[in-house]
């Protein structure tokens, strides 16, 4: 049973990475984008190192990265699959309904269109809160305290890519944005 919730885990982000790739045809050409050596230090590099921290943990031999927060056990990491397809379902229907709008950096569209339907409702990033709830799921399946500094680290880079992106759709959209912001909070509804 454990080794099957392994593979349906594996499973959920391997969905994930084919409808991102898959999905990313024909967005609408940008009008403004960000630099990218930012792209690179802010986001790419970061979650790179969050996915190396969800590794193997031979990798980390018998540093405190490899203490355990939560016990062994199928609960533990059948919750965490719940967690992790939860987030990515959230995520790609996030994806979806911004359509030729998204990108995977920080741009501005022509014809750029203020989305606010669905999850979108609810927080104004909603895919970053589907992966950052993916990520927790992953961290719950590996158990280790690694996993839970990759979220953190994973937050700390989706909170400074959503300042960047909320500066530029506030220059944007102006007072609709303004008031969007205003009524639905950023990653945690409600909350944060």
């Amino acid at each position: 049973m454990e080794r099957l919730l392994g593979i349906a885990h594996h499973l959920a982000w391997l969905a994930f990475g084919l409808y991102w790739i898959w999905s990313a045809r024909g967005v609408k050409r940008p009008v403004r984008t960000e630099l990218p050596w930012l792209r690179l230090a802010a986001y790419w590099l970061p979650q790179l190192l969050a996915v190396l921290l969800l590794g193997p943990g031979e990798w980390f031999a018998d540093s405190p990265l490899r203490e355990r927060f939560v016990p062994k056990g199928i609960a533990v990491k059948a919750a965490g699959l719940l967690l992790t397809v939860g987030g990515v379902a959230l995520a790609c229907r996030a994806r979806y309904l911004l359509g030729r709008n998204w990108s995977s950096e920080v741009q501005i569209k022509q014809g750029h269109e203020l989305v606010q339907a669905g999850p979108y409702r609810y927080v104004r990033h909603p895919i970053y809160t589907g992966l950052l709830l993916a990520f927790l799921g992953t961290a719950l399946k590996v158990g280790d305290w690694r996993g839970l500094l990759a979220v953190a680290i994973v937050l700390a880079s989706f909170w400074y890519k959503l300042r960047h992106e909320e500066r530029w759709l506030l220059e944007h959209f102006g007072t609709p944005y303004a008031d969007y912001m205003q009524r639905t909070r950023a990653l945690v509804p409600g909350l944060l």
